[in-house]
């Protein structure tokens, strides 16, 4: 089933606004959990079960990816306000080489740039500590820009944005950033910047809930998706097949793709940007095999005739033939009802948007129970909903 006429209307529930959560517990594992077993029922826990809930000798794989101070202010000298949200990298394209990179080389970056229509031209300046750093908006590109920054002093960039820039936090909390989202809108397994949105499945994780999974001989392994603002955007389009996915870059240990080719434990996946990457990995090895690019994976590849429709096996041990010591790549795919699940035997994940790919991407692992999931926890008063609220783990058994 090719997912592209199915209307989004399907996809919408009421969500009050008391019901989103405005900042997490003060102890993240303690939040509560829907568990959805394979056989379709429901129980409520907390998240501090998760390691007795999870399938014996399950592999747990999360996104490490942690998010950048992205939103940069300027003030020009007529006084107005310019609001620069960097998104992705363009030049170089690369995530670790841009953010090492010295003021004298500059970086490029595709940014969203609030209050445009006072920046008409010019360079902005601002001061970061010692430094001082310029801004110069260099071609449009759709609804965002791309902007050239350079800075005097010895810095990185990646110094530069952390002083200089503040943490975005998700638009739907109608709130201004507080100085506790510094540490509350990241993951404890937090490492490599790139992300412009947390992986929000995560935060939910304590080190000694990671030590009470490693006593529970749960295997635990990592992998980086950057998330793009995209992650936040709702369809707008009455059917799927008129939406236009985000891109987002991700990068994979080789090491990793030939461990899930060979496993036969049950694969975890915490949250929808692990979900994304772990099929992705999948259809990319299909990719290789047909001989076509692994540098990016097209929005509807998986739903294609042309498909060669590979076990898992054959597919990742194929694409860990042609990517090197570590996969470098940027995926698009659309995960939704009538996609079959090739890596992934269970999620941890919050509750998403009315309307939004992620709520599509819970409904292809188990189906029209999605809606069963959301009115239990909505009929809940103690449920709490989106980034900051409470979890879900849904296990299945449909790709074997």
């Amino acid at each position: 089933m090719n997912p592209q006429s199915i209307s989004i209307e399907q996809f919408n529930y009421p969500l009050p606004d008391e019901r989103i959560a405005k900042h997490p517990l003060a102890e993240r594992d303690q939040c509560k959990l829907l568990l959805r077993k394979a056989d379709g029922t429901i129980e409520d826990h907390v998240f501090a079960e998760v390691p007795s809930l999870l399938p014996k000798g399950a592999m747990l794989v999360y996104n490490n990816t942690r998010v950048i101070n992205a939103r940069l202010r300027f003030r020009k000298e007529s006084g107005a306000l310019i609001e620069i949200f960097c998104l992705e990298p363009v030049r170089p394209v690369d995530y670790a080489v841009n953010f090492a990179a010295s003021g004298s080389d500059g970086v490029e970056w595709q940014c969203f740039v609030g209050n445009s229509k006072r920046w008409k031209e010019g360079t902005l300046k601002g001061i970061v500590g010692d430094a001082v750093l310029s801004a110069e908006r260099i071609e449009k590109v759709g609804n965002a820009s791309i902007i050239r920054f350079t800075w005097t002093g010895n810095q990185s960039f990646a110094e530069i944005i952390a002083e200089a820039g503040e943490l975005p936090i998700p638009p739907y909390l109608n709130r201004a950033t507080e100085q506790s989202d510094e540490t509350d809108y990241q993951t404890v397994f937090s490492r490599v910047d790139g992300s412009v949105a947390a992986p929000t499945a995560g935060l939910h994780f304590t080190p000694e809930l990671l030590s009470a999974t490693d006593a529970a001989g749960i295997e635990r392994r990592e992998l980086t998706l950057h998330v793009g603002a995209g992650t936040f955007q709702p369809v707008k389009a009455e059917v799927i097949g008129e939406h236009e996915m985000h891109s987002e870059f991700i990068s994979v240990d080789r090491r990793l793709i030939l461990e899930l080719a060979e496993t036969d434990r049950p694969v975890v996946a915490v949250g929808t940007t692990s979900v994304r990457t772990l099929e992705s990995l999948y259809h990319l090895g299909c990719r290789a095999a047909q001989g076509l690019s692994v540098t990016e994976l097209p929005q509807w590849y998986p739903y294609a005739e042309e498909h060669p429709r590979l076990s898992r096996r054959e597919a990742l041990t194929k694409l860990a033939e042609v990517c090197g010591d570590r996969l470098v790549a940027s995926t698009r795919v659309i995960i939704a009802p009538g996609y079959e699940y090739k890596v992934v035997d269970g999620i941890i994940t919050n509750f998403h948007q009315p309307q939004s790919t992620l709520l599509l991407l819970v409904s292809a692992f188990i189906g029209d129970d999605w809606r069963k999931v959301y009115d239990h926890a909505l009929a809940d008063p103690g449920y709490r909903f989106l980034s900051y609220g409470d979890a879900c783990l849904f296990l299945s058994d449909l790709h074997k």
